[in-house]
């Protein structure tokens, strides 16, 4: 007899039934996380269950898993049938670690036979928010650099959130006298990093939301320059500028202090190019949202410069919203 199918449809098996349940009931769209066995996605995993329950949403855990098909598995060599129990049991440890730690989630889960890119694609149709976990090659400068999260986000039409390994309940709160933060820590400042070029609405109701669900500061931050020009300009030229640019940001974020008036807001200018500066200037906040402008055809995995900036040098998970 082969090794039992820890994700077979018993009475032991919440989440599957939970599964069966959302295709016959109308469920507002969960919060996805994409697992694959890694540290990384245990810790998006977990981020994504706790982001779930702040939003009163369900929560949809993925394994893409290109081995066996899952009909007539009893009938294929024990060596075949090894590879697919092991996938399976991935799903079943992340399911089963969920639904301990965080009590009152909804939660469901399917192993889906395509490779990983094509399945989180396929997912988006019906994701409120796609976590992913990173890839750390090289300490910080390697974060969020592998191949599936480059393509998920170059490709995205809904935001996707990239947690890098370790990342803890903790990592996203205050720390006290002491210098360790606790469960009931007041959260750290959510970044929103703006681009006033190409103001969207869809990048800053996210960093809002993100804010008022977490009862956390909102940090905007935006990274300007002088136009380049036959020489340097002089210190009044650079007052003039800062100011027009002041309060361009100030305008637009005007209507969503309005939309949002419990949330805190403060508004950071910074001097340089936006793929400098805003790694520096998001130190210290809890989650950073930046914006992902959608280019038809997409094509490849590029990813703007700031875009692509933050996914190597920042540490605190990081949203990007995709926008036109």
């Amino acid at each position: 007899m082969g090794a039992p199918d820890p994700m077979a449809p018993t009475a032991q098996s919440p989440g599957l039934q939970r599964e069966r349940v959302t295709e016959v009931t109308s469920m507002p769209k969960p919060i996805v996380v994409g697992v694959d066995g890694s540290r990384e996605s245990a810790a998006a995993a977990h981020w994504a269950a706790r982001e779930a329950l702040r939003r009163g949403l369900p929560l949809r855990v993925v394994h893409a898993w290109e081995g066996l098909p899952e009909t007539a598995e009893s009938e294929s060599p024990s060596e075949l049938r090894a590879p697919h129990y092991w996938a399976r049991r991935v799903l079943r440890t992340v399911l089963d670690r969920l639904t301990s730690h965080h009590p009152g989630l909804y939660v469901s889960a399917e192993q889906i036979g395509k490779p990983p890119e094509s399945a989180l694609r396929a997912e988006m149709d019906n994701a409120e928010l796609l976590v992913l976990g990173s890839r750390s090659h090289s300490g910080v400068g390697g974060l969020f650099t592998g191949s599936v999260a480059l393509a998920t986000v170059a490709h995205s039409f809904c935001p996707v959130a990239l947690v890098r390994a370790g990342c803890s309940e903790t990592d996203g709160r205050l720390p006290d006298g002491t210098g360790s933060a606790f469960p009931r820590a007041p959260y750290r400042d959510v970044a929103l990093a703006v681009d006033l070029l190409r103001p969207s609405d869809e990048l800053l109701e996210f960093a809002f939301r993100a804010a008022e669900y977490r009862r956390a500061p909102l940090r905007v931050i935006h990274a300007w320059h002088h136009p380049h020009g036959l020489g340097l300009p002089d210190a009044d030229e650079r007052a003039r500028v800062r100011a027009a640019v002041e309060h361009a940001l100030a305008e637009a974020v005007a209507p969503w202090r309005e939309k949002f008036p419990a949330v805190y807001v403060r508004e950071t200018l910074t001097e340089g190019r936006p793929a400098h500066e805003v790694p520096k200037e998001a130190g210290g906040a809890g989650l950073l949202v930046v914006g992902h402008r959608q280019r038809r055809p997409r094509i490849g995995t590029r990813t703007g410069p700031v875009t692509h900036a933050v996914m190597r040098h920042v540490t605190c998970p990081v949203v990007v919203v995709p926008h036109a």
